[in-house]
């Protein structure tokens, strides 16, 4: 996906109100951080709060522990992870995650189309098909994963495309976007935070 961001760019820019957004944060685009644990660990974190809340938690969670890594997670217990902000079932998710890192690592993700990985990262204690969404735009780059579960998209396609928008009518209206709607939902979530989401 990020090899052919211009491409994705060019397509959606049909779309007047993306074409607005590309051209607002011109330049800027997703980047990919870390591995498929450090991805995972950000999007639990991440579960049900603001994008600001989750960074002030992260930033905590690292502090505390030197480094998020399966090993420094697994070196914590419950009561030093929720000291860093993380409620009892996420640090419970954490926890269960830091030991399910090697599985993470050995898993061939690119054999996998986009329901097959969903359907084996919800395996995973604590990760839900909005975890997973996660995983496909951020880690895997997946270039079509619309998480119409994820508030802060609702909230930006109803900002720009009008208010009333129920479900039904966002996944006809992303109908357009295919096969980019990861960079579509994208700038969308850029339209609502001062520094881009990452995961």
């Amino acid at each position: 996906m990020i090899e052919r961001w211009a491409d994705a760019v060019a397509h959606l820019a049909a779309d007047p109100v993306l074409a607005r957004l590309i051209a607002q944060y011109r330049g800027e685009r997703l980047v990919p951080r870390g591995d498929a644990f450090h991805t995972l660990a950000r999007a639990i974190v991440g579960q049900q709060i603001s994008v600001k809340a989750a960074q002030t938690v992260w930033d905590r969670l690292a502090a505390t522990l030197g480094a998020v890594t399966p090993k420094a997670v697994r070196a914590a217990d419950e009561t030093r992870l929720r000291g860093a902000g993380l409620s009892r079932q996420k640090a419970s998710y954490l926890l269960g995650l830091a030991e399910a890192a090697p599985t993470l690592v050995a898993t061939e993700w690119d054999a996998l189309d986009d329901a097959a990985a969903i359907a084996q990262l919800c395996e995973l204690r604590g990760v839900g098909r909005w975890t997973a969404e996660m995983f496909l735009i951020f880690h895997l780059l997946r270039p079509d994963v619309l998480p119409l579960s994820d508030i802060g998209l609702v909230n930006a396609i109803r900002l720009h495309y009008g208010a009333a928008l129920e479900r039904d009518a966002m996944q006809s209206l992303a109908e357009r976007w295919r096969p980019w709607r990861s960079v579509a939902t994208w700038y969308l979530w850029r339209s609502l935070d001062p520094e881009p989401v990452e995961y």
